[in-house]
């Protein structure tokens, strides 16, 4: 028997599984820590945290699961990682880390990409780059190059949150080339690392880690690491993966059609597809899939709403004075649909890319004080997220991609049965749910990598839908309705 570690490297929290690979049952979970991992703002548009954090969690969430499952951890045949998309991680020759790393929902590059898309062209940076520069990795390091110019010069190694994890369990410094298309790092027409982007941001070449398969060993776990995790030492990492690539690939969604969603501190729809299609304001972007091959292309197509989850946990915090999401969900389905005429844009955590990078900040509109109440504004917080991803699903259809049916697991914002109901209702999809999460995906990519798994089919045969919730007629009738109305507020705030 095989027992599989999933490490899922999230900005709110850190959440390890141990999964039996001939059942495929997750026997224990931990998350670290209980409340979610502080996000340092030192300037508007900033997002940082640092990278030590996360590894000092990884070790207290393994420590929980010791506690009941010390034999299996102890026994831990591979591990796989997901981790937060387009992050920034500098590492000097002792691999440490020289700053905070700069995370996804920081926007303090957008001008540096801005600039970059016009000087290149855009002709070119989408022929070979599928996206404009814009606010990603690349972008990233090439404002520290321009303002901390000492710790550039210092910095050994760039990488992303998972590569850095990765780092600590193994003492390796490696990437993916999944990992290096997230950050706009990939020249999908050469097929190869980008280097004429590197050379226009002036960044030396070998500042970039070597690449690794996704589905392969990629190191192997030093004394130091098992000792403070509770696993055999030599134990293989053999999958990696962005947390949005991972949580596809968790819900089994690999071939072309396929789609799934999240809606955690940021939601996210991400769509799969065998040809090379772009969005040319970049406001849906594509990188390439976990099991993208040159012979067999995958690539995923991924629209992504900054303000979801948190939004959420900012009603429960300054509305709702800590009341449990659940009953927040509750109180939310006593509201009508569109909520008397209250909108909300939930655009309240930095820069939107599905707004061509404009940060418009959230905002409540048409509050009557006579007829609204607290659940209204729930209700309007739960229609407006689900609006914002039709937004930009509306672009990905636009683009090319036939979505009709959408996975997701049941967490976070999906255990809200009204959130299910409208996202179903408003975007026109089936939606099929499943118990899985991004550490189970990983766990599972970490059994394919070491081949304990022949195939996807054997890695997926215990993956079970739960739930399918179909369009409902009379909400279709309502949000068809609704929503231009909300859009149309939303055009109004990009325009003015």
């Amino acid at each position: 028997m095989a027992y599989l570690l999933g490490l899922d490297i999230g900005s709110s929290s850190i959440k390890v599984a141990i999964l039996d690979s001939e059942s495929g049952a997750v026997l224990a979970t931990a998350t670290s820590p209980q409340t979610e991992l502080p996000i340092e703002a030192d300037f508007p548009g900033w997002a940082e945290q640092d990278p030590n954090s996360w590894w000092e969690h990884v070790q207290k969430a393994c420590v929980f699961l010791s506690r009941t499952h010390k034999r299996e951890l102890g026994d831990v045949s591979a591990i796989g990682i997901s981790y937060q998309m387009h992050g920034l991680v500098l590492v000097d020759e002792a691999r440490q880390a020289l700053r905070p790393a700069i995370l996804w929902c920081d926007s303090r590059a957008v001008e540096i990409g801005i600039r970059a898309l016009e000087e290149i062209g855009a002709k070119r940076c989408f022929e070979h780059l599928l996206n404009s520069p814009g606010n990603f990795t690349a972008s990233k390091l090439r404002w520290v190059l321009d303002n901390e110019p000492d710790i550039f010069e210092r910095a050994h190694k760039a990488i992303l949150p998972g590569d850095y994890i990765a780092m600590r369990l193994t003492n390796e410094i490696c990437t993916t080339v999944s990992g290096l298309s997230e950050g706009i790092l990939w020249d999908f027409k050469k097929d190869a690392r980008a280097d004429f982007l590197l050379d226009y941001y002036a960044i030396p070449h070998e500042l970039l880690a070597g690449v690794v398969p996704t589905f392969g060993t990629q190191g192997k776990v030093t004394r130091e690491a098992a000792l403070a995790l509770g696993i055999k030492q030599g134990t293989p990492v053999t999958y990696r993966a962005g947390d949005q690539s991972n949580n596809a690939f968790a819900l089994k969604v690999l071939e072309p059609g396929e789609a799934a969603t999240t809606a955690g501190t940021s939601g996210v729809i991400y769509g799969v597809s065998d040809h090379v299609i772009a969005d040319r304001a970049s406001r849906v972007n594509t990188f390439l899939h976990v099991n993208h091959a040159p012979q067999k292309p995958r690539y995923g197509s991924l629209l992504c709403c900054n303000g979801t989850g948190i939004l959420n946990s900012w009603l429960k915090r300054e509305i709702a004075n800590g009341t449990p999401y659940d009953e927040i969900n509750g109180a939310a389905q006593y509201a009508e649909a569109g909520c008397r005429g209250l909108f909300l844009l939930p655009y309240g955590n930095g820069a939107e890319r599905s707004l061509e990078n404009k940060d418009l900040g959230a905002s409540l509109h048409g509050l009557n004080f006579n007829i609204h109440t607290k659940r209204h504004v729930f209700r309007a917080a739960q229609e407006g997220i689900v609006f914002s991803l039709h937004y930009g699903l509306e672009i990905m259809r636009a683009m090319g991609l036939d979505i009709r049916s959408v996975r997701a697991a049941r967490a976070n914002l999906f255990l809200s049965p009204l959130f299910g109901e409208v996202f179903a209702a408003v975007t026109g999809t089936s939606l099929e749910l499943f118990q899985t999460d991004g550490a189970a995906g990983a766990a599972r990519g970490a059994g394919l990598g070491a081949k304990i798994y022949r195939d996807t089919k054997e890695a997926f045969s215990s993956l079970h839908k739960m739930e399918s919730i179909e369009p409902d007629p009379e909400l279709v009738k309502v949000y068809a309705e609704v929503y231009p109305r909300w859009k149309e507020i939303l055009t109004h705030q990009i325009t003015r």
